[in-house]
Protein backbone atom coordinates (compact mmCIF):
# COMPACT_ATOMS: atom_id res chain seq x y z
CA UNK A 1 0.00 0.00 0.00
CA UNK A 2 1.34 3.35 -0.90
CA UNK A 3 1.95 6.04 2.10
CA UNK A 4 -0.33 7.96 0.33
CA UNK A 5 -2.96 5.69 0.75
CA UNK A 6 -2.78 4.95 4.61
CA UNK A 7 -5.05 7.56 5.23
CA UNK A 8 -8.91 8.06 6.20
CA UNK A 9 -10.12 11.42 5.02
CA UNK A 10 -13.15 11.00 7.01
CA UNK A 11 -10.83 10.24 9.82
CA UNK A 12 -9.18 13.12 9.53
CA UNK A 13 -11.99 15.46 8.92
CA UNK A 14 -13.35 14.15 12.41
CA UNK A 15 -10.33 15.95 14.57
CA UNK A 16 -10.28 18.82 11.68
CA UNK A 17 -13.78 19.89 12.94
CA UNK A 18 -12.37 19.39 16.31
CA UNK A 19 -9.50 21.73 16.00
CA UNK A 20 -11.25 25.02 17.77
CA UNK A 21 -11.90 23.51 20.81
CA UNK A 22 -8.45 21.53 20.84
CA UNK A 23 -6.82 23.18 23.59
CA UNK A 24 -10.19 23.56 25.87
CA UNK A 25 -9.61 21.40 29.25
CA UNK A 26 -12.96 21.11 29.58
CA UNK A 27 -14.21 20.49 26.14
CA UNK A 28 -15.08 17.20 23.94
CA UNK A 29 -10.81 16.49 23.88
CA UNK A 30 -10.98 16.44 28.07
CA UNK A 31 -10.04 12.83 28.41
CA UNK A 32 -6.79 13.64 25.89
CA UNK A 33 -5.53 16.23 28.34
CA UNK A 34 -6.58 14.00 31.22
CA UNK A 35 -4.48 11.20 29.60
CA UNK A 36 -1.78 13.68 28.46
CA UNK A 37 0.76 14.39 31.67
CA UNK A 38 0.92 10.31 32.50
CA UNK A 39 2.01 9.65 28.61
CA UNK A 40 4.71 13.14 28.67
CA UNK A 41 5.41 10.95 32.16
CA UNK A 42 6.02 7.79 30.90
CA UNK A 43 7.96 9.09 27.91
CA UNK A 44 10.02 11.21 30.17
CA UNK A 45 10.62 8.11 32.61
CA UNK A 46 12.52 6.58 29.52
CA UNK A 47 14.21 8.41 27.55
CA UNK A 48 16.83 11.71 28.13
CA UNK A 49 14.65 14.07 26.55
CA UNK A 50 17.24 17.20 27.28
CA UNK A 51 17.92 18.40 23.78
CA UNK A 52 16.75 15.38 22.40
CA UNK A 53 15.86 15.12 18.86
CA UNK A 54 11.71 13.95 19.13
CA UNK A 55 9.25 13.87 16.19
CA UNK A 56 5.17 13.44 17.52
CA UNK A 57 3.50 11.67 14.46
CA UNK A 58 0.03 12.95 14.34
CA UNK A 59 0.31 15.69 16.87
CA UNK A 60 -3.12 17.92 16.28
CA UNK A 61 -2.75 20.81 18.46
CA UNK A 62 0.61 19.96 19.84
CA UNK A 63 -0.58 19.20 23.54
CA UNK A 64 1.89 16.34 23.74
CA UNK A 65 4.58 18.31 22.20
CA UNK A 66 4.08 21.07 24.12
CA UNK A 67 5.00 18.85 27.23
CA UNK A 68 7.66 16.92 25.95
CA UNK A 69 9.63 20.86 24.90
CA UNK A 70 9.15 22.00 28.43
CA UNK A 71 10.98 18.61 29.32
CA UNK A 72 13.76 20.19 27.08
CA UNK A 73 13.15 18.50 23.86
CA UNK A 74 14.19 19.99 20.20
CA UNK A 75 10.99 18.92 19.24
CA UNK A 76 8.80 18.49 15.80
CA UNK A 77 4.99 17.83 15.09
CA UNK A 78 3.53 16.65 12.26
CA UNK A 79 0.11 16.03 11.39
CA UNK A 80 -1.99 16.02 8.05
CA UNK A 81 -4.63 18.44 9.16
CA UNK A 82 -3.59 22.17 8.43
CA UNK A 83 -6.11 23.34 10.58
CA UNK A 84 -4.82 21.82 13.47
CA UNK A 85 -1.16 22.23 12.55
CA UNK A 86 -2.37 26.24 12.64
CA UNK A 87 -3.73 25.69 16.45
CA UNK A 88 -0.80 24.26 17.25
CA UNK A 89 1.77 26.29 15.86
CA UNK A 90 -0.39 29.32 17.71
CA UNK A 91 -0.66 27.81 21.31
CA UNK A 92 3.36 27.00 21.27
CA UNK A 93 3.77 31.06 19.98
CA UNK A 94 1.60 32.20 22.77
CA UNK A 95 3.55 29.62 25.35
CA UNK A 96 6.43 30.55 24.41
CA UNK A 97 7.57 27.06 22.93
CA UNK A 98 9.98 26.68 19.92
CA UNK A 99 8.60 23.32 18.19
CA UNK A 100 8.85 23.04 14.67
CA UNK A 101 5.26 22.07 13.14
CA UNK A 102 4.64 20.48 10.01
CA UNK A 103 1.84 19.88 7.57
CA UNK A 104 3.66 16.29 7.07
CA UNK A 105 3.03 12.67 7.03
CA UNK A 106 5.27 10.37 8.78
CA UNK A 107 6.04 8.35 5.07
CA UNK A 108 7.40 12.16 4.09
CA UNK A 109 9.36 13.06 6.76
CA UNK A 110 10.92 9.65 6.63
CA UNK A 111 11.96 10.00 2.96
CA UNK A 112 14.13 13.52 3.94
CA UNK A 113 14.90 12.63 7.44
CA UNK A 114 15.45 9.30 7.91
CA UNK A 115 17.07 8.03 11.19
CA UNK A 116 17.38 11.41 12.34
CA UNK A 117 15.29 11.25 15.89
CA UNK A 118 16.29 9.98 19.42
CA UNK A 119 12.33 9.93 20.04
CA UNK A 120 9.32 9.16 18.24
CA UNK A 121 6.06 9.42 19.78
CA UNK A 122 2.61 8.62 17.89
CA UNK A 123 -0.19 9.15 20.18
CA UNK A 124 -3.89 7.94 19.31
CA UNK A 125 -3.12 7.73 15.99
CA UNK A 126 -2.81 3.88 14.92
CA UNK A 127 -6.77 2.87 15.29
CA UNK A 128 -7.39 5.77 12.91
CA UNK A 129 -5.66 5.11 9.16
CA UNK A 130 -6.15 2.31 7.09
CA UNK A 131 -3.19 -0.17 7.78
CA UNK A 132 -1.60 0.67 11.62
CA UNK A 133 1.55 -1.87 10.17
CA UNK A 134 2.19 0.43 7.72
CA UNK A 135 2.35 3.66 9.87
CA UNK A 136 4.88 1.62 11.93
CA UNK A 137 7.20 0.81 9.33
CA UNK A 138 7.12 4.64 8.94
CA UNK A 139 7.49 5.65 12.59
CA UNK A 140 10.43 3.07 12.76
CA UNK A 141 12.34 4.83 9.64
CA UNK A 142 12.66 7.99 11.74
CA UNK A 143 14.20 5.90 14.40
CA UNK A 144 17.92 6.46 14.74
CA UNK A 145 19.35 3.71 16.13
CA UNK A 146 19.45 3.64 20.46
CA UNK A 147 16.57 5.70 19.65
CA UNK A 148 13.17 5.07 21.19
CA UNK A 149 9.41 4.70 19.56
CA UNK A 150 6.83 5.51 21.67
CA UNK A 151 2.85 4.53 20.83
CA UNK A 152 -0.27 4.45 22.43
CA UNK A 153 -3.40 2.58 20.95
CA UNK A 154 -7.03 0.67 21.89
CA UNK A 155 -7.34 -3.18 22.37
CA UNK A 156 -9.13 -4.63 20.43
CA UNK A 157 -11.38 -6.39 23.25
CA UNK A 158 -14.92 -6.50 24.49
CA UNK A 159 -14.00 -4.22 27.00
CA UNK A 160 -12.22 -1.96 24.98
CA UNK A 161 -15.46 -2.01 22.97
CA UNK A 162 -17.44 -1.21 25.79
CA UNK A 163 -15.50 1.05 27.36
CA UNK A 164 -13.93 3.02 24.97
CA UNK A 165 -16.99 3.31 22.22
CA UNK A 166 -20.42 2.32 24.44
CA UNK A 167 -19.45 4.28 27.65
CA UNK A 168 -17.15 7.20 26.50
CA UNK A 169 -18.94 7.64 23.27
CA UNK A 170 -22.71 7.15 23.73
CA UNK A 171 -23.10 6.72 27.84
CA UNK A 172 -20.86 9.45 29.67
CA UNK A 173 -20.00 11.58 26.51
CA UNK A 174 -16.28 11.56 27.19
CA UNK A 175 -15.75 11.78 23.82
CA UNK A 176 -18.23 12.75 20.54
CA UNK A 177 -19.63 9.89 18.89
CA UNK A 178 -18.03 8.10 15.99
CA UNK A 179 -14.54 8.99 17.35
CA UNK A 180 -13.46 5.02 17.43
CA UNK A 181 -14.44 1.84 15.04
CA UNK A 182 -14.06 -1.05 17.25
CA UNK A 183 -12.83 -3.04 13.82
CA UNK A 184 -9.76 -0.53 13.84
CA UNK A 185 -8.65 -1.11 17.67
CA UNK A 186 -4.79 -2.53 17.81
CA UNK A 187 -4.29 -5.53 19.79
CA UNK A 188 -0.64 -5.68 21.74
CA UNK A 189 0.07 -9.10 19.58
CA UNK A 190 -0.43 -7.14 16.40
CA UNK A 191 1.29 -3.79 17.36
CA UNK A 192 4.42 -5.78 18.82
CA UNK A 193 4.54 -8.09 15.29
CA UNK A 194 4.40 -4.94 13.75
CA UNK A 195 7.44 -3.00 15.26
CA UNK A 196 9.66 -6.68 14.91
CA UNK A 197 8.72 -6.68 11.40
CA UNK A 198 10.41 -3.18 11.65
CA UNK A 199 13.19 -3.71 13.56
CA UNK A 200 12.17 -2.75 16.32
CA UNK A 201 12.24 -4.04 19.83
CA UNK A 202 9.24 -3.96 22.29
CA UNK A 203 10.78 -3.03 25.36
CA UNK A 204 7.72 -2.83 27.76
CA UNK A 205 3.83 -2.90 27.62
CA UNK A 206 1.30 -0.96 30.18
CA UNK A 207 -2.31 -0.17 30.12
CA UNK A 208 -3.33 3.43 30.33
CA UNK A 209 -6.62 3.51 33.06
CA UNK A 210 -8.88 6.28 32.95
CA UNK A 211 -11.64 7.27 36.32
CA UNK A 212 -14.28 9.34 34.14
CA UNK A 213 -15.86 10.34 37.96
CA UNK A 214 -12.62 11.87 38.92
CA UNK A 215 -11.05 12.96 35.31
CA UNK A 216 -7.64 11.49 36.07
CA UNK A 217 -5.30 8.68 34.34
CA UNK A 218 -3.02 6.34 35.27
CA UNK A 219 -1.06 3.53 34.18
CA UNK A 220 -2.09 0.40 35.32
CA UNK A 221 -1.05 -3.16 34.89
CA UNK A 222 -3.91 -4.18 32.89
CA UNK A 223 -3.86 -3.50 28.74
CA UNK A 224 -7.66 -4.46 27.91
CA UNK A 225 -8.45 -0.90 26.95
CA UNK A 226 -5.78 1.57 26.15
CA UNK A 227 -2.25 1.08 26.46
CA UNK A 228 1.22 2.71 25.96
CA UNK A 229 4.04 0.67 24.30
CA UNK A 230 8.24 1.51 24.20
CA UNK A 231 9.73 0.35 21.50
CA UNK A 232 13.80 0.94 20.95
CA UNK A 233 16.07 0.63 17.62
CA UNK A 234 19.15 -1.89 18.61
CA UNK A 235 22.03 -0.26 17.92
CA UNK A 236 24.02 -0.96 14.36
CA UNK A 237 26.63 -3.14 14.60
CA UNK A 238 30.09 -1.59 14.19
Amino acid sequence: MSAALNVDAVELAKFDALAHQYWDAAGPLRTLHSLNPVRAGFIAARTRLADAAVVDVGCGGGLLCEALARHGARVTGIDLSPTMIEVARLHAQSSGLAIDYREQSAASLGALAPAQYDCVCCMELLEHVPEPAVLVGELSRLVRPGGALFVSTINRTAQAFFGAIVAAEYVLGLLPRGTHEYARFVPPAELARAGRGAGLELRELTGLGYDPLTHSARLVSRTAINYLACFSRPLELQ
